[in-house]
């Protein structure tokens, strides 16, 4: 058992400026501002400009998490970006955005498991800093999804937009962290349903970019009863319960999936955290974009007991519990 746990410092978000409304959708495919409300709680999503790349979305996000943290890039020794929408192949978006902070120590690396990525992410700096590997981490998600969309598929375009969220883990001694920290986690992939949600398109396969299919009505029928039991898995590991958790924040991907979710597990509706009416699904980012909103409007306060998930393309889903 390790003597160490990773602990949140800060917590940061960034949206591009550019917003796209429904009723901006609704002049550039067959759809409504209804049509998609009802089906998804979505109001609009935010598109990265002209020249804005991931790495720039998710460096300002950095920031603003280092500076909640009272931080600066100095005091951080490993970056893990989570991305499906990389600046480049290679190299890692990760090692860009330590450039743009001015780092030149430590190390950083990209993950992939796409919508569930900041989940995954915080297992992995999680692993690094209870090991004593690392000191702080810089853990974000990051998306231009924007890049990757069909945007004559209304099945898919309306559901994605861009931007970053970031947090700083700090590794802590037990005896001073107290009941802080990440207290459980748990993750899964099965590929055998790859096909229910991907892109159609790589370097390896057609040496393209390619664009995001998805079968809408197989992954919301996964996601529900996968990420419940994913939840429950967490809370056993952390000896805890369903009560005890404070605030609920999840992948925004669907309001209809939060609150299927929520409602299976027990949660109260006023626990949940629901951004996704202001950006649509930011697959990677979507985790610490709520988590940022709901740290900076007050509502999740230090001691509390968060609990995070997310389900994405593989399939890949996890949960962690972290009291921050």
């Amino acid at each position: 058992m390790s003597e160490f746990v990773s602990v949140v410092r800060g917590v940061g978000g960034y949206l591009p400026e550019r917003v796209l409304s429904n009723d901006d959708l609704a002049k550039m495919v067959d759809t409504t501002d209804e049509w998609i409300a009802a089906r998804t709680g979505i109001r609009k999503r935010h598109i990265a400009a002209d020249g804005e790349f991931t790495s720039d979305l998710g460096t300002i996000a950095a920031k603003r998490a280092l500076e909640a943290a009272g931080l600066t890039p100095n005091d951080i020794d490993l970056i893990v970006v989570a991305t499906a929408t990389p600046d480049h192949t290679f190299p890692a978006t990760a090692t860009i955005i330590q450039q743009k902070l001015g780092m030149t120590h430590g190390a950083g690396f990209d993950l992939q498991a796409v919508c569930s990525g900041f989940v995954f992410a915080i297992a992995t700096a999680d692993n690094f800093l209870v090991r004593g590997q690392f000191e702080r981490a810089l853990v974000i998600g990051a998306e231009t999804f924007s890049r990757i969309l069909d945007w004559s598929d209304r099945s898919t375009c309306v559901l994605f937009g861009d931007g970053a969220g970031a947090v700083v883990l700090e590794r802590q001694e037990k005896k001073k962290a107290g009941d802080r920290g990440v207290k459980g986690i748990h993750l899964r992939t099965d590929g055998r349903y790859k096909d229910l949600l991907f892109v159609d398109g790589g370097p390896s396969t057609t040496q393209t970019v390619g664009k995001l299919r998805m079968v809408g009505n197989q992954v919301f029928k996964h996601a529900v009863g996968k990420i419940s039991e994913s939840v429950l898995a967490s809370v056993k590991q952390a000896g805890l319960e369903i009560k005890d958790i404070d605030w609920f924040v999840p992948h925004q991907a669907n309001q209809r999936i939060l609150s299927a979710v929520a409602e299976r597990l027990g949660l109260e509706e006023h626990k949940v955290v629901s951004t996704v009416a202001e950006h649509g699904n930011t697959s990677a980012a979507s985790v610490p974009l709520a988590l940022a909103a709901a740290t900076d409007d007050g509502r999740v306060k230090p001691g509390d007991l968060v609990l995070i998930e997310a389900i994405g393309g593989g399939l890949a889903w996890g949960s962690a519990l972290i009291r921050v």
